[in-house]
């Protein structure tokens, strides 16, 4: 079972680190975050957008992202949850105004609380913002089955296996992504000014994302 050949695995993890490598929602919102609240709000991010690919992954072996794939109405119906979620969230960033950057922390027990709170938030809003991106669900499941050797094992297996790996690169990328943008972060807690600007230019990268999404098509 899963026997592959050292062309396949050649083949395969290398489209795996080019596709995560390459620039969308969930990296934008992932480098967003970190720059805005630091390494735990990367990483809260980053947690989030991983549990939505899982969804994705779990959505491919057993099938219903072809449902997606088939259902126009299905899709539109993701798609404009999706684009309207990133339109929230970056009309939110416009409101923060720089205050996401500059937040001071709290002492004692109050102060440790509402920063999991916000982290949780941060984490739930990954989640949602991959999950909500229908394209991602087609991708796996064009991607996927390209991959899958017949006699290697069951089809939703080898499905499950190279989409679970390809989150797993992503733990080999995206970690080093955080690490770089939390250092900006530190730069920014004593400049209003910039943390303003940088809020709005989020807003703006989320909204603009929204509304291509939006007007995406299968």
């Amino acid at each position: 079972m899963f026997d592959y050949s050292v062309l396949h695995w050649t083949a395969f993890l290398g489209a795996a680190v080019l596709l995560n490598l390459s620039p969308g929602p969930d990296m934008a919102f992932i480098l967003a975050q970190t720059i805005r609240r630091g390494r735990a709000g990367g990483f809260a991010a980053m947690a989030g957008v991983w549990t939505g690919a899982f969804v994705h992954v779990f959505m491919a072996a057993l099938g219903l992202s072809a449902i997606l794939a088939s259902s126009a109405l299905a899709f539109s119906v993701v798609k404009w949850l999706g684009a309207a979620y990133l339109v929230w969230l970056g009309i939110e960033a416009f409101r923060s105004a720089g205050k996401g950057f500059l937040t001071e922390k709290t002492e004692g027990s109050e102060g440790v609380a509402a920063d999991r709170a916000g982290l949780a938030t941060i984490y739930r809003q990954g989640v949602f913002v991959s999950v909500l991106n229908p394209k991602v669900a087609i991708f796996f499941l064009a991607f996927l089955p390209q991959f899958v050797v017949p006699g290697a094992g069951p089809e939703a297996a080898q499905l499950f296996l190279h989409g679970s790996l390809i989150v797993l690169v992503a733990a080999f990328i995206e970690p080093f992504l955080v690490l770089a943008g939390a250092a900006i972060a530190t730069l920014l807690r004593s400049n209003r000014r910039l943390a303003s600007w940088l809020d709005r230019s989020l807003g703006t990268l989320l909204v603009a994302l929204g509304i291509r999404l939006a007007l995406s098509e299968r």
